[in-house]
């Protein structure tokens, strides 16, 4: 791919051609990174080549993105999901400006489709038979729709905490389950132990490089969507710090390429239960893992593999790392969806959780505009949402009279 200058280990510095590593830096085992050629991308790609580009999907940013074709994955419709103007809970919040990114729109509800979509094209394109994952339900949900009808064998590696519609999206779309007795970070070391055995080609995030780029289409598509402008603040749930990273990359491409000029501060909400990245932002050390407990499994990791990059995207951005509970995230599912008509899954529900949290302890100013992104949505974890609400499953048969003395209805006159 001429596009590509290498892929560089971003602890190390070391660089590798495309054939050579799909993963890990070999010396160090850190995070390898794309290092794309934008001068030769630039003499095809602007924004005047995307206004009038009527593929409304995330496949008209491939310039941008470390694959040749994407002819054979299936037609679904991946990105350009919406972003709502929420004027009027921006003015009961007391801030400018608030867009809602609802990625629960993919075709499998998750954010997750962007980043299995370019890592499957990948493994296309280096003839794999076989493509493997761990994860509690997203992102391996997203990798057996877009292989379910291709002739590539998918294999999953579900932890024990994976919510019954995520299996059930992983079992109807034909793919090999695993099921694994213990958390998310031992479903990866398996995953990556039987993909380094068996020639599997992994999908896992902060693994595979190619995933992470998918992600970065989400603030392409922001960008867009706003009058080729960056918000002010964009918060992001945090888990593996996959997304936040991707993003940022995203917003960093666009600028590189002379699309956008304002760059957009970088938040990163995890949930207080499985707070590395957190950690590590407010005490200036290391990543160090944690116990992970939280009731948002798309976001309960121990250590978050690219938590590096995660870091380095706050710290470029003057951005901040925050903590909520598993009690503002459950308030904040049903108070999203009544205030916005999005249902977000408890990760999702967490960047709104994140921004009640900045705006009630002055972290945005009134004048900013803020864009918070719904990872998932709340159908794919109804458990955890009926436990935001009370739920009663007394039936009855009201009369015509009662239902007048509630005040639903009035008689006419």
């Amino acid at each position: 791919m001429k596009k590509i200058l290498n892929l560089q280990c971003v602890n190390c510095g070391k660089e590798y051609k495309t054939r050579d590593s799909d993963y890990v830096c070999n010396s160090c085992g850190g995070t390898l990174e794309v290092n794309y050629d934008y001068k030769l991308i630039n003499k095809r790609l602007d924004y005047e080549v995307l206004e009038n580009n009527t593929s409304y999907n995330m496949w008209r940013y491939i310039d941008l993105l470390p694959i040749d074709d994407h002819d054979d994955i299936p037609p679904v419709q991946l990105g350009w999901t919406p972003l709502y103007k929420a004027d009027e809970l921006a003015e009961r919040l007391g801030i400018s400006q608030l867009f809602i990114k609802d990625e629960g729109r993919n075709p499998t509800g998750s954010i997750k489709d962007r980043g299995s979509a370019v890592a499957v094209a990948r493994a296309l394109e280096v003839g794999a038979k076989v493509i493997t994952d761990a994860s509690s339900g997203n992102a391996s949900d997203s990798l057996a729709c877009l292989t379910s009808n291709l002739k590539i064998k998918t294999v999953i590696f579900a932890p024990k905490n994976t919510p019954e519609p995520k299996l059930v999206q992983l079992y109807i779309y034909g793919a090999e389950v695993i099921r694994v007795d213990g958390t998310y970070d031992e479903a990866f070391e398996l995953c990556r132990s039987a993909s380094e055995k068996f020639g599997w080609y992994n999908r896992a995030a902060g693994y595979n490089p190619y995933a992470r780029e998918g992600k970065k289409t989400c603030a392409f598509e922001i960008c867009e969507q706003l009058q080729w402008e960056a918000p002010d603040k964009v918060i992001v749930a945090a888990g593996d710090g996959t997304i936040v990273a991707g993003m940022w990359r995203g917003f960093k491409d666009f600028n590189k390429l002379g699309i956008i000029e304002k760059m957009p501060q970088m938040i990163a909400v995890q949930a207080e239960g499985s707070a590395a990245i957190t950690n590590a932002w407010k005490n200036a050390t290391d990543l160090t893992a944690v116990q992970a407990n939280t009731i948002a499994d798309s976001i309960s990791v121990n250590y978050p593999r690219d938590g590096y990059l995660a870091l380095q995207a706050l710290k470029e951005s003057n951005g901040m790392a925050i903590t909520v509970s598993d009690a503002e995230i459950l308030t904040a599912i049903p108070e999203l969806a009544r205030e916005t008509g999005v249902f977000a899954e408890p990760g999702g529900a967490a960047t709104y959780a994140g921004l009640k949290k900045m705006v009630a302890q002055g972290m945005i100013q009134k004048d900013e505009s803020v864009a918070i992104v719904i990872g998932g949505n709340g159908l794919k974890d109804i458990s955890t949402a009926a436990k935001s609400i009370e739920i009663s499953h007394e039936f009855v048969k009201p009369s015509l009279e009662e239902v007048i003395k509630l005040g639903i209805l009035k008689p006419e006159n």
